[in-house]
């Protein structure tokens, strides 16, 4: 894939963002005559993240671009060979100059699949030591993109479907890929506000599942403060100004062209700042203040910021004082520009008690509407930010709130309830046969042998359970009765679903891409549906009820055989 018709691959990582000992295991499969002996892992986590009941599975767009540009360079051989052993043999670096993926397929769950524990997001098969080079930049290409994605939903099903979220953590992210995916994958999970059901015609065949409900809020945030995130993976952007633009202005500047002409007439051209000074004089006079309490620098900022963005001006607020100073200046502003037929789009404020400053504010807009007859005055939006975390999220977030717009930044980006997934990559079957680690943890115990997976549903397509079984079995079909068992149970049950979908998808074959990979707005659009199926049980943000993955009888006979030293 050529960067310059790809400007993801901008963002791709390489060959050599890995561990060493996935090279010094390469070198031992390789002196062991092992290199090319099928084999197939599958990546997968052990537990929900942030005590909750689903994760979303993000991240294949990125796997899928590295596989297929994966090569090693001379540079990444000679750089290998000062690593290794100095007496390595020349030939396994010349195996490694020849080293592609085009032997490589890949399964994998779509993204913004609803994911659950020891389902495999990715299933990858090959030759050894090529797949077991994989291992660690697949882990980091798919463990933190699905951390985000599910902290984006959970943070949206915190604020509902009407508040509009806003990532803006790129200058709080882990570096720039850090901050790169993260814009990236909060975005991932469709459109916060509702929509009829039937509304997946937008969707790819392929990721149309059956919905028969009306969609609940999608995980996803609106948008992105992240130029990068913006060229590069097209999320929409956001932002307007800080607190040094506003500082940056003592009120002495004289703009070098004061005059805006109306915004829809063809009428003269006019002195904003003038016109804003004229309507302090008003503003103040309702408000019960001096009109030389607001900062002429910070309302100085406001006429050149809305010179520049006559229809889309925005004030920050809280520089200096909001209610003496911030709200008069930029009514002032506001009022100016609406007599010239523009419309301020919204405040910002960034300290104090958000909460109870929106309803003040809300409360002033409605007076000052009211009072200079600019109805549209009232209901412009009113954002808010200053390190917002869940709780402080739900309370901007209930109902009566005035805030419109919630821009998080560190509580995103890094995942401070838990900062990773903890996704293994393991090994479960070589030359066509199974295997198992066993460990002293009965919880890192793996699932042996290539598997398939499906999920059952109800009747009205409710999520039943997810079940794991051996590849060579048939699929489970609709209406006939399966005895399974419940992933740690003792004890069997039967299910009797009403529809069956399979989970895996094979993208990869051969090194070969088997279809069009879904754009991250066809994604988002997909996890949106996903998570409108599981139920407010599975939803609950604390004390969930956990959803059930289970296993089919001949894969538990497997496992009790492997487990117990049976041969393979």
């Amino acid at each position: 894939m050529a960067a310059e018709q790809d400007p993801e691959a901008r963002a791709a990582a390489g060959p050599l963002l890995t561990d060493l000992y996935q090279a010094t295991m390469a070198l031992g499969y390789w002196r062991a005559g092992r290199a090319r002996e099928q084999a197939e892992f599958e990546l997968f986590f052990r537990g929900c993240p942030f005590g909750g009941a689903f994760a979303l599975a993000a991240g294949l767009r990125d796997c899928v671009r590295f596989l297929r540009a994966f090569r090693l360079r001379d540079a990444d051989v000679q750089f290998l060979a000062s690593v290794l052993p100095p007496d390595t043999d020349p030939a396994f670096f010349e195996h490694l100059r020849a080293l592609d993926c085009s032997d490589v397929t890949v399964r994998a769950l779509p993204e913004g699949s609803l994911a659950f524990p020891n389902v495999p997001l990715l299933q990858v098969s090959g030759p050894l030591l090529v797949v077991q080079l994989l291992e660690t930049p697949l882990l980091c290409l798919v463990s933190y993109a699905s951390l985000i994605a599910t902290n984006a939903a959970r943070l949206r099903l915190i604020a509902g479907p009407e508040k509009r979220l806003l990532e803006m953590g790129l200058r709080r992210a882990q570096g720039p890929d850090g901050g790169l995916t993260a814009s990236t994958y909060s975005y991932l999970g469709g459109e916060s506000r509702r929509r009829e059901a039937g509304g997946e015609g937008d969707l790819p065949e392929a990721l149309q599942p059956r919905l028969t409900q009306r969609l609940t809020p999608g995980p996803g945030f609106d948008g992105s403060s992240n130029v990068l995130a913006g060229q590069l993976r097209g999320v929409p952007l956001a932002g307007t100004l800080a607190h040094s633009f506003v500082t940056s202005f003592s009120g002495t500047e004289v703009p070098p062209d004061p005059m805006l002409a109306p915004a829809a007439s063809p009428g003269p051209r006019v002195d904003l700042t003038a016109r804003v000074e004229a309507w302090l004089d008003g503003v103040c006079a309702h408000l019960g203040l001096g009109v030389q309490e607001p900062h002429r620098g910070e309302r100085a900022a406001f006429v050149a910021y809305a010179l520049a963005f006559p229809q889309a001006f925005q004030g920050l607020l809280d520089t200096y004082s909001v209610q003496r100073s911030g709200l008069p200046n930029f009514l002032a502003v506001a009022l100016a520009l609406g007599e010239l037929g523009y419309r301020a789009v919204g405040i910002r404020l960034d300290s104090g008690d958000l909460l109870q400053q929106a309803q003040e504010i809300r409360g002033v807009f409605r007076t000052v509407s009211a009072r200079f007859q600019m109805p549209w005055l009232e209901s412009i939006s009113i954002a808010v930010s200053n390190n917002i975390d869940e709780k402080e999220l739900a309370r901007l977030a209930q109902e009566g709130s005035e805030v419109n717009v919630i821009g998080i930044g560190t509580n995103v980006v890094t995942c401070p309830r838990q900062p990773s997934l903890g996704c293994v990559y393991k090994l479960v079957s070589v030359g066509g046969q199974p295997r198992m680690k066993l460990t002293e943890d009965p919880e890192k115990q793996t699932l042996p042998g290539s598997k398939a997976a499906f999920r059952l549903l109800g009747p009205e397509g409710s999520l039943l359970l997810d079940v794991l079984q051996l590849a060579e079995e048939p699929p489970p079909q609709a209406g006939q009765e399966l005895r399974v068992w419940p992933h740690g149970a003792r004890e069997a049950c039967t299910v009797r679903p009403a529809g069956v979908e399979p989970l895996l998808r094979l993208w990869v074959q051969q090194g070969q891409l088997c279809e069009p990979l879904p754009s991250l707005a066809e994604s988002r659009a997909f996890a949106q549906l996903s998570l409108s199926r599981l139920s407010p049980e599975h939803k609950r943000l604390e004390w969930p009820a956990l959803y059930q993955v289970a296993l089919s009888d001949k894969l538990r006979a497997l496992v009790d055989r492997l487990g117990a030293g049976g041969s393979s």
